[in-house]
């Protein structure tokens, strides 16, 4: 484990030295370019389109139509508690202890009471949650987000959250749960159910779709870091 880990973080100070080095490589030294790599990542882009116009988006549409509404909210209800063990630990990395507890206690009522979470009796306790992940916990500990990057079958992200992956998906107890078959058909199942949740945002995609998503990522992604806090351009008259 201590190996993993080790290595796990000298590919995270690699790849987050590249983000740096990218962040510096424009024209205007004033001007930030958050997507370097566009011409690899319209590539990356176009392919995961296609992969999923081919394979993943039927599917999912097929599961939304047979499986009832309650049943998918259900579902989605099961993997949003499963989440709470990552809010809990990043929300205790960011210094927010508070939430961190909050989050803890989510997991545990939802998983009792809450019949492995799908239902949230913890929301009647007055416990809301807190998503946080590794990503939004190294942006508060200063690193950079780094370059906009698209991955190959995942979509879009950005170097730092491409590098807070494994760490998230170790605090994931999906991670732990055997056999392995009856893993991989919950991954699948959370994948299509994910999936199907998208469909109905899919008509307010407008104008080049490349942009479309590298913007909604990047602006949700800051959103998210800054804990919804917003600047507003007209503070400073």
């Amino acid at each position: 484990m201590v190996k993993v880990f080790g290595y796990g973080m000298f590919i995270g100070c690699l790849l987050l030295s590249l983000s740096v080095a990218a962040e510096n490589t424009v024209d205007d030294p004033e001007v930030k370019n958050p997507d370097p790599w566009e011409g690899v990542n319209r590539v990356t882009h176009k392919f995961n389109d296609v992969t999923d116009r081919i394979l993943l988006k039927p599917v999912a549409k097929g599961y939304k139509k047979v499986v009832p509404d309650q049943v998918q909210f259900r579902v989605g209800r099961f993997f949003s508690n499963l989440d709470e063990i990552s809010n809990a630990t990043n929300n205790v990395l960011q210094g927010k202890f508070k939430y961190g507890a909050t989050s803890l206690g989510r997991f545990v009522l939802n998983s009792t009471i809450g019949v492995v979470g799908l239902f949230d009796p913890a929301a009647d306790f007055g416990l809301a949650a807190h998503e946080e992940d590794f990503g939004q916990t190294f942006r508060v500990w200063g690193i950079p987000k780094g370059p906009y990057l698209v991955i190959p079958f995942l979509g879009p992200s950005t170097v730092t959250d491409t590098v807070a992956r494994p760490f998230d998906s170790r605090l994931g107890p999906l991670r732990y749960y055997y056999p392995v078959d009856h893993r991989n058909i919950l991954y699948g199942i959370n994948l299509i159910d994910a999936r199907a949740s998208f469909l109905s945002a899919e008509s307010a995609v407008f104008g080049d779709r490349y942009l479309f998503y590298r913007e909604a990522y990047l602006q949700r992604r800051d959103y998210l870091a800054n804990d919804g806090q917003v600047k507003d351009d007209f503070d400073d008259f």
